[in-house]
């Protein structure tokens, strides 16, 4: 979450709103919990902002305040509520900024992610269209990103390709294409949804030319994958890593929105992260590398696996720690010598 939303401007007069404050009906018969439309229309900015904040720590939203705050901010045009300034944050909301905001605040209310909100999420430096189900992509795999582009590579990634099995939104082949402007990246999913957004994100930002986005399971059509698009330099994946019984643990924003199957990584969360090891040797040019997002408790296995022979081939180089200090990601590398 972006810092700056933590940081709102001064305290307003607030307008006192409570005695009518209950259910409203907008136009089409729907209706929103909140202020009267009538009432709503002589809300400012902030008055908004605190009157869903509150609403929504009250119906148990986690994080209320920076929901309320991307929302709305999302409605006016801006991406955090810092940017607009103080000024504008004791302007009266137009009828239809009103509706709009009240419309988007009731399906967080449902417990459908910001993201997901706002059709619309930051990833590095690239913004990146957003829908369910498809994966929401988490700070982490910035870091991930971070890790693969500190790798020795040519100067703007000329002549070297990327594989991403997993691509979800496209966040981590976009941004590496964004940093990289020689990089050619080959972008892989099996779910249709996914395919459909990193094609759309990729036009977008107009990243199209360098990317082969490609509708498939690897697993099951490795061998369609090796005859059209390998060797390639580096394998790229933010797999599904979740050991399956901790799945009911999760938020229900996660549960009831997000795919599942991008989350489930079956008893031990090493179901699809073994398979792609079994398969990297086979995709990676000689001295190629193996980039790995996984769960904290998966780094020592994923060494002794390979240490085994199960992934022949394969070096097991380092592994990384995230910024909360855990250790989340894998680097290997198709035969070499260790680091």
């Amino acid at each position: 979450m972006e810092a700056a939303l933590l940081r709102v401007c001064g305290p307003l007069k607030r307008a006192r709103l409570q005695p009518s404050w209950g259910l409203c009906a907008a136009a089409g018969g729907k209706v929103f919990r909140g202020p009267t439309l009538t009432l709503a229309r002589r809300l400012n900015v902030q008055q908004a902002v605190d009157h869903w904040g509150q609403t929504f720590e009250r119906s148990g939203i986690p994080e209320p305040i920076l929901s309320s705050q991307y929302i709305i901010a999302h409605v006016l045009g801006a991406k955090t509520m810092e940017s607009l300034g103080s000024r504008r944050l004791r302007e009266m909301l137009t009828e239809s900024q009103v509706r709009r905001i009240w419309e988007l605040c009731d399906k967080r209310l449902s417990r459908m992610p910001v993201q997901y909100v706002i059709e619309e999420w930051d990833f590095r430096d690239i913004t990146l269209r957003m829908r369910p189900p498809v994966f929401i992509p988490r700070p982490e795999t910035e870091e991930l990103v971070g890790l693969v582009l500190s790798a020795q590579l040519p100067a703007q990634g000329a002549g070297v390709t990327v594989l991403e099995v997993g691509c979800g939104s496209g966040a981590i082949s976009l941004s590496l294409l964004q940093a990289l402007p020689q990089l050619q990246v080959i972008a892989v999913d099996r779910s249709r949804d996914a395919v459909g957004l990193t094609r759309e994100n990729a036009h977008r930002l107009g990243l199209q030319d360098r990317l082969e986005i490609l509708h498939m399971d690897v697993f099951l059509d490795a061998e369609g994958l090796l005859r059209g698009w390998s060797p390639v330099d580096f394998l790229v994946s933010n797999p599904p890593y979740l050991f399956s019984e901790d799945l009911a643990d999760l938020e229900p924003e996660v549960l009831e929105f997000e795919d599942t199957a991008a989350l489930d990584g079956g008893a031990d969360g090493l179901q699809v992260i073994q398979s792609i090891l079994t398969l990297a040797p086979r995709l990676l040019k000689d001295g190629g590398e193996v980039y790995l997002e996984v769960e904290p408790r998966h780094p020592p296995m994923i060494q002794r696996y390979v240490e085994e022979d199960a992934a022949a081939g394969l070096r097991y180089l380092q592994t990384h720690s995230d910024v909360a200090v855990r250790q989340r990601f894998c680097v290997l590398r198709k035969g070499g010598a260790e680091q």
